[in-house]
């Protein structure tokens, strides 16, 4: 390992990430050497052209992370075992032939999925997260709405019968939360996903899981339940995170101000700000180099892991002409506007695909539109400054948004 690898942990990459971003690439330029838990070694991609690069090069940098050259000296219990996923069969990790056709068979069956009747169901469980809360005047928003929202639209979608979703909620916070009840909450959301299939087997629906049996392409049970499993997991803690620094941004900048008076576009505007400056997908695990070769002026050898360092990336000031030249991040001078140039979503054959996306900016902006109409003279409870972020440098988020408001009375299902 380089002995001068930037530890990937600290409270930095959650209070003042930007200005550690511009440290690291002052110091070890667009590729640098850090250090996992357990000191092992990585490389973080933070330069524009450089994530670009690696992304647009599956061949050289494989999804496949059996490469990785680290394997024989990674305990079992290591923490972040998970996130690499060895011999997960999902989508995540195929490569090649196989992973286009999983693709293929995930893009139909969200591609399909209504935009009219999704943002129905998301004004629908919107409205009842806001009833729960809305003549209380205080909540906690990412408990009581951000957390919640996305997991109940998208079991919705999925085919599940609302009655059964609160109880996928509760698991996918238990697996999140990585506590005592992580492998409980991933077991129940496993057993769920077969029984569901089992289900359509029998007896269609108007839903995902439906038309990915109906378009599967010679995969098996087990492989869509996984797959289905990475569009639950993958779509829903980002998504949520979406909602709470968007709403977290609305409160404490006034140039969005507007929105609390109807100024529906700069909720868009927000949405996109967020996806520049305070992306919920920090950095991503990986990529793994099939072959030597060189990255930035660095040497990287066959096996080695590249994370994806999205916000770097995004911070660039070579792509970012309004970067603060001795500030801690990018200057509030001006909106990003329409620029969804990026790297949110990932880029290349293992981007984020654009029905996911479609559906994650639905659920997402019809949520917080709801939450501004319902509570429209909403405010935090609390200074900006005692606001806390959660301490990974993986997931960016809040973990509370205090708020206060208005009382008001409960819509009890009516519109």
């Amino acid at each position: 390992m380089a002995p001068d690898a930037v530890p990937l942990s600290g409270e930095r990459f959650h209070t003042d990430p930007h200005r550690l971003y511009r440290e690291m690439r002052q110091q070890h330029g667009p590729v640098v050497p850090v250090a996992l838990p357990g000191d092992v070694p990585a490389w973080l991609v933070i330069g524009y052209r450089e994530l670009h690069q690696l992304l647009s090069d599956s061949e050289l940098f494989s999804r496949d992370s059996e490469l990785w050259s680290q394997w024989p000296k990674i305990p079992a219990d290591w923490p972040l075992g998970p996130m690499i996923g060895r011999r997960q069969p999902s989508i995540l990790y195929t490569v090649g032939e196989a992973h286009t056709r999983r693709v293929a068979v995930t893009n139909e069956a969200l591609e399909a999925v209504d935009q009219i009747g999704l943002r129905a169901v998301v004004e629908s469980r919107a409205d009842q997260l806001v009833d729960r809360i809305c003549g209380q005047g205080e909540a906690e928003l990412i408990e009581d709405f951000a957390k919640s929202l996305p997991i109940l639209v998208l079991a919705t979608l999925l085919g599940f019968r609302e009655e059964e979703s609160q109880g996928l909620s509760q698991a996918m916070h238990d697996m999140i939360d990585g506590g005592e009840r992580a492998i409980a909450g991933q077991q129940h959301l496993l057993g769920s996903m077969r029984r569901l299939i089992s289900l359509r087997r029998t007896q269609p629906g108007a839903d995902v899981a439906t038309r990915m049996l109906e378009g599967n392409r010679g995969f098996s049970d087990e492989e869509l339940v996984q797959d289905m499993m990475v569009i639950v997991a993958s779509g829903h803690q980002t998504t949520a995170d979406w909602i709470g620094n968007t709403i977290r941004l609305m409160l404490t900048d006034d140039r969005f101000a507007a929105s609390f008076f109807g100024g529906r576009h700069s909720v868009a505007e927000a949405m996109n700000e967020v996806l520049w400056e305070d992306t919920p997908s920090q950095i991503i695990a990986g990529r793994w180099a099939t072959r030597d070769t060189k990255l930035g002026e660095r040497h990287i050898r066959a096996g080695d892991m590249m994370l994806l360092g999205f916000q770097g990336a995004n911070d660039d000031p070579q792509v970012r002409v309004h970067q603060a030249a001795g500030g801690g991040g990018v200057t509030g001078s001006g909106l990003t506007g329409g620029n969804s140039a990026f790297f949110s979503f990932s880029h290349g054959d293992h981007r984020c695909p654009f029905p996911a996306v479609e559906i994650a900016e639905v659920i997402a902006r019809t949520g917080i539109e709801v939450i501004l109409d319902r509570l429209p003279d909403m405010d935090l409870s609390v200074s900006p400054a005692a606001l806390n972020r959660r301490p990974s440098p993986w997931l960016r988020g809040m973990t509370t948004l205090p708020v206060r408001f208005t009382p008001t009375p409960a819509l009890g299902g009516q519109r």
